[in-house]
């Protein structure tokens, strides 16, 4: 993977120099890296000047894990995201989204690795962007383009039940999470405004519906935020629709962004047992590069914000 046309000596010179100056390989990027784990934030500066983020997270079983953006800004509004605040500027191209993706290789492969994986978990609503999101991951499992196998793909929604009905339907073999956070609507619409559009009973049986068509699992994302989602109660709440076969919960550890705060490790765990005792499949993600912001949105509204 080349940073510069004139690394490719197959081709003569003066085309190497008119591909340069007509069709750049260079990608505005900058890296904030983290002292608390191996992950990487970039912030990527597109044509028009706007700026995007992106994630390399490291694991330590040789995955490396890109997590992209879908649009610049989100047109969503959820209240724990701090991209929310940016308002909505528009969708990427596949090729920007690609371009995210690109520029982590770059960095892996002077390491001998590589990117084993991708999820639409950064900055937009991926269903709102649909065309462009399914067109970049053609691109990147294309054995002729980035031969990522397609169940290595993972796309992260708010609920937007036309996004999932339309992968059911053309059963695309990428993996589906659902941005939950809530276990009633009063509390979901608080925190996210398009559950007044797509309420819960209509958003898991779209979800049902998935699943009975591809028999693939869904994971149910929940940030765990401090007094408002993670009592013992809630957790009752979220297991009694959570029990279902193909359903997977993943607890996430939350990012600050000011307008709540984490819950406490205890709670986490606490909440964690319940479910398991529920009967629940459960998983917990930890914090990934608190000190780089690496909740999405964070890097850029930060600056924004600055720039006020």
């Amino acid at each position: 993977m080349v940073n510069d046309w004139q690394e490719v000596s197959v081709l003569s010179v003066p085309l190497r120099e008119a591909l340069n100056r007509k069709c750049s390989l260079s990608i505005a990027g900058k890296i904030h890296s983290s002292k608390e784990t191996a992950s990487v934030k970039a912030i990527i500066e597109l044509k028009d000047g706007l700026e995007i983020e992106s994630v390399l997270m490291r694991h330590n079983n040789n995955r490396n894990t890109v997590c992209v953006s879908s649009q610049a800004g989100c047109p969503l509004g959820c209240l724990f995201c701090a991209t929310g605040k940016m308002g909505f500027k528009r969708n990427l191209t596949s090729s920007e989204i690609i371009e995210q993706v690109v520029f982590f290789a770059r960095l892996l492969k002077d390491e001998q690795a590589k990117v084993t994986n991708v999820v639409f978990m950064g900055m937009g609503e991926p269903l709102l962007n649909y065309p462009e999101v399914i067109a970049a991951i053609d691109i990147l499992n294309d054995k002729d383009g980035f031969n990522l196998g397609i169940r290595h793909f993972s796309i992260s929604t708010a609920g937007i039940i036309e996004g999932i009905d339309r992968m059911r339907d053309e059963k695309k073999d990428i993996n589906l999470a659902i941005s939950l956070h809530a276990a009633n609507d009063k509390l979901r619409k608080m925190l996210m405004p398009i559950a007044n559009k797509y309420p819960l009973k209509k958003l898991l049986n779209s979800v049902d519906s998935y699943i009975k068509s591809t028999k693939r699992k869904v994971m149910f994302e929940y940030l765990m935020i401090k007094g408002i989602n993670d009592s013992l109660q809630d957790a009752d709440e979220l297991a009694s629709i959570m029990s279902k076969p193909l359903y997977m919960v993943n607890l996430i550890c939350y990012n600050p962004t000011g307008n709540f705060m984490p819950s406490k490790p205890e709670t986490i765990t606490a909440f964690k047992q319940r479910l398991i005792d529920r009967g629940i499949s459960v998983t917990q993600r930890y914090h990934f590069g608190g000190d780089i912001n690496a909740a999405c949105g964070q890097l850029v509204y930060s600056k924004e914000n600055n720039k006020a």
